[in-house]
């Protein structure tokens, strides 16, 4: 049995250590707004946080987890940057399909608890993981800046 912090609840899960973090949360926990995207952490779907930081959760094994702080989108909006965040992406009307969003919301949430002023660069650098089939990269950088402007 493993024992997992997940959106502040403690979570035990009968799942081998070298299992994906994002079959424990989708399959195991019922959290399915995390994306199953490639499976190879290249287009950001699965991303979630682990002590703040921004991880795909396809490739990250569950025993890595453990003694973590692990943070889904569902969870995200209990915090203010999450909360702001999620508000300036409806504001902008950000998400067109909406497959990847929240990926795209736990990267852009990251950064901005980390860099409150982020440059385009910075913001570029953060969400380069993160890949829309629909473009929306524009609506999705302007919301980090508004999201930006609301936490100053």
């Amino acid at each position: 049995m493993i024992t997992l912090d997940i959106n502040g609840r403690r979570a035990g899960v009968d799942a081998e250590p070298d299992t994906p973090l994002l079959w424990v949360l989708r399959d195991t926990l019922k959290l399915t707004g995390t994306k199953f995207g490639c499976g190879m952490a290249l287009c950001g779907a699965c991303t979630v946080q682990i002590d703040g930081e921004a991880v795909r959760s396809c490739i990250t094994q569950v025993s890595t987890a453990v003694g973590k702080k692990i943070v889904t989108i569902e969870a995200v909006d209990r915090g203010r940057v999450g909360k702001t965040v999620q508000e300036a992406w409806r504001r902008l009307d950000v998400v067109q399909c909406g497959y990847c969003q929240s990926g795209q919301i736990m990267s852009a949430v990251a950064l901005l608890e980390k860099n409150r002023r982020p440059s385009d660069a910075d913001i570029d650098d953060a969400m380069s993981g993160n890949v829309c089939r629909c473009a929306t990269y524009v609506r999705i950088r302007a919301a980090i800046h508004e999201a930006a402007k609301a936490l100053a």
